[in-house]
């Protein structure tokens, strides 16, 4: 059916009325492998803990398209130099920095492929035949490396909106940034880099200390780590039986799940490219309500505790110790690991304010209450997780 008035208005509960800017974008929009990510939570497992949390990829991912509208814009109107065709690009580029991502967003990142999501999202990009524009500021290639920044840096339209998003969802209020106010601030220095003007430097101190906060109220909550861990002990349980050559019901398994089942996480080929864009979500868990009356006590087990949310639980450590040792008998019930965040990174892209005199200051030597020492700090915790054996 061809589609006669591809210039549409999404109304999104986040910020209202998303304009789709034109055709190109529309079609980009209906490829299968965006429409997939209606089908994939943005916060995987953490409606466990906050049940509003039930917000997608898609719906982020058109958030942030929408970021970046405004930001091009308010660039465009203090002058900055972007063409037509530059403004399209960078929209597209944000559009579909997701779409590498796995069922359950980052709870199963590693589970399907030896890479980083952004890499899978490279690959499907180019499969789309996006714009070599596009490719070239997501990969920041492109010599204009403000539009790459405002792709992916420490302040770009994917952690603005992911962080109003997922505040709005959760209903954390930590989460909540002045967005419209750091969108305003942005301005480019003579060498293309993104800076932020010197009267946005309190919205930007917010931005950091909020992130840091929603990493540990939310991202990393103690009981969606549980649910996490068990998800994994599911899969390894499952993948263990399949190696031993037991049965998995697989006559009822969705045949993608089943090929990544029966291979280790490897770097992508196009045959398991094409499993990948098959999966969401919804495999994943019509897969765990079979495998709940499998004749596996430890797999039945194991996956009716996740359906029922009996999650066992955490224990958390300034360091593991010996003892911590997992014994071979307690591998599926037990599970240990590090949890750590940064406040801010020293390595990448650096956030840099703009003074009226044209100075630029890194972000710790421009406030008053963000010194170096609180934002090289990294905040380290292990966790041992237990699940009571059956």
């Amino acid at each position: 059916m061809t589609i006669a008035n591809k210039k549409k208005i999404i109304n999104d509960p986040v910020y209202g009325f998303i304009n789709i800017r034109n055709e190109e974008i529309f079609d980009l929009i209906s490829h299968r492998y965006f429409q997939r990510l209606r089908k994939i939570k943005q916060l995987g497992l953490t409606d466990l803990v906050y049940p509003g949390a039930e917000h997608t990829r898609f719906a982020h991912s058109l958030g942030a398209m929408h970021l970046m509208t405004k930001a091009l814009d308010v660039l465009t109107a203090k002058g900055v130099s972007i063409t037509e065709q530059e403004y399209n690009a960078a929209l597209i580029a944000i559009l579909l920095h997701d779409l590498g991502h796995s069922p359950l967003s980052h709870a199963l990142e590693h589970c399907f492929f030896d890479c980083k999501h952004e890499d899978i999202s490279l690959m499907l990009m180019k499969q789309m035949n996006v714009p070599q524009t596009s490719i070239s500021i997501f990969t920041n290639q492109y010599e204009k490396k403000f539009l790459h920044h405002l792709v992916s840096s420490q302040v770009d339209c994917d952690r603005l909106d992911y962080l109003t998003r997922d505040s709005f969802f959760t209903g954390v209020s930590e989460g909540v940034i002045g967005t419209e106010r750091i969108l305003n601030m942005f301005s480019v220095t003579a060498d293309d880099d993104l800076v932020i003007d010197e009267k946005g430097i309190y919205s930007i101190e917010k931005f950091i200390i909020s992130r840091r906060l929603m990493y540990w109220q939310v991202y990393m909550h103690k009981t969606v780590v549980a649910a996490d861990n068990l998800l994994l002990s599911i899969l390894e349980r499952v993948k263990d039986m399949v190696q031993a050559g037991q049965s998995i019901n697989d006559s009822f398994i969705h045949p993608s799940l089943l090929f990544f089942l029966k291979h280790k996480p490897t770097q992508p080929t196009e045959e398991s490219l094409k499993h990948f864009v098959d999966l969401d979500d919804s495999d994943v868990f019509s897969a765990i309500k079979i495998w709940s009356k499998s004749d596996d006590k430890i797999l039945s087990y194991l996956a009716d505790s996740l359906l029922c949310r009996n999650l066992g639980k955490i224990e958390i450590k300034d360091s593991l110790q010996e003892q911590d040792a997992i014994k071979e008998s307690d591998k599926y019930f037990v599970r240990c690991d590090l949890l750590h965040n940064k406040a801010y990174s020293f390595n990448d892209e650096k956030i840099n304010i703009l003074y009226r005199n044209g100075e630029v200051k890194e972000i710790f030597n421009a406030s008053d209450q963000l010194d170096k020492a609180f934002l090289s700090k990294d905040i380290r915790k292990y966790f041992r997780y237990i699940l009571p054996k059956p």
